[in-house]
């Protein structure tokens, strides 16, 4: 791994970070707080690929595991990794390294609508099929209702999110070209 890699999965585990220090916005009929920190799982595969991506989301969870206060509201510690709304935390190292590997397949004609399409995939997909089934099971809920209470809430800002990220990886795809010609270099071997 080439000092690059480190510096790029260092930096995202820190933007990971910074996205947790923004206040969840609540929408008032709903009493949901939405929080800009699960914007990085999708940021950090689609801009830095599966292997940093998933490398980067690990480092911010061991620091996070360490103590480090850098979940949003300020938690840190153990205790987020074992409570209903954990599985949730653990589909975003899942999330990153499956956008960043479709990010990876699809780069030469990625587009808006495709980076929008695989970070829905990712972002939603991937993360609901983690965290919903692991919510249903710690909280003896069954699985329908359990998407309801833990996930249909945050759909319509998780769609956004798909969005921003969708626009952040067209933006460095076409300003950074050669960060596409390495994965897509790596993606081969």
């Amino acid at each position: 791994m080439s000092t690059r890699d480190l510096v790029l999965i260092a930096l995202f585990a820190a933007l990971m970070a910074v996205l947790g220090a923004f206040p969840p916005l609540v929408v008032p009929a709903i009493g949901v707080p939405i929080t800009a920190q699960s914007l990085g799982p999708l940021l950090m595969g689609g801009i830095l690929g599966a292997r940093r991506g998933g490398l980067s989301m690990l480092l911010f969870l061991v620091l996070v595991a360490i103590g480090l206060p850098l979940l949003s509201g300020g938690r840190g510690g153990l205790a987020p990794f074992v409570g209903p709304w954990s599985g949730f935390i653990y589909g975003w190292v899942a999330a990153a390294v499956a956008i960043g590997w479709l990010t990876e397949r699809f780069w030469a004609r990625l587009g808006f609508v495709s980076a929008f399409a695989i970070a829905v995939l990712g972002g939603i997909g991937i993360i609901y099929s983690v965290g919903v089934p692991w919510y249903a099971a710690m909280s003896g809920t069954p699985l329908w209702p359990a998407f309801a209470a833990s996930a249909l809430a945050f759909v319509p800002g998780d769609l956004l999110k798909a969005g921003v990220a969708a626009a952040a990886i067209v933006a460095v795809k076409r300003a950074y070209p050669l960060i596409g010609a390495g994965r897509a270099a790596t993606a081969r071997r």
